[in-house]
C-alpha cells in the first residue's frame, strides 16, 4: 500500500486538511502527515480533530501515531514531527 504523504504548514487551514485525510482514509486506510514547527503541528492535531467528527458518522474511531521525521528542506536536514493516521471501525 502506498502511503500519502500530507505536508502541513503553520498556513495550512485545518478544515482543508481534514478534508483530505478523509478521503485518503476512505481510499487507503491510512494517512502520513509531516509537520516542521509549532504553528504546523497546531494545524495538525486541529486538522486531526476535524477529521475525527467528519468520519465518525461512519463509525469509524481515528487512530494516530506520532512520531519524529527527519526530512529534507532545501538540502538542509530538518527534525519534523509525523503523524500516522489510520481508521479503526
Amino acid at each position: 500500500m502506498n502511503n500519502e504523504v500530507l505536508r502541513i504548514s503553520s498556513k495550512s487551514n485545518p478544515n482543508n486538511v481534514a478534508g483530505a485525510i478523509a478521503g485518503v482514509l476512505s481510499e487507503k486506510g491510512k494517512v502520513e502527515m509531516q509537520a516542521v514547527g509549532a504553528g504546523a503541528v497546531n494545524q495538525a492535531v486541529k486538522a486531526i480533530a476535524i477529521a475525527r467528527g467528519f468520519v465518525a458518522s461512519t463509525g469509524i474511531d481515528l487512530i494516530c501515531i506520532p512520531a519524529f521525521a527527519t526530512i529534507s528542506i532545501e538540502n538542509e536536514d530538518r527534525t519534523a514531527m509525523k503523524f500516522i493516521v489510520r481508521g479503526k471501525n
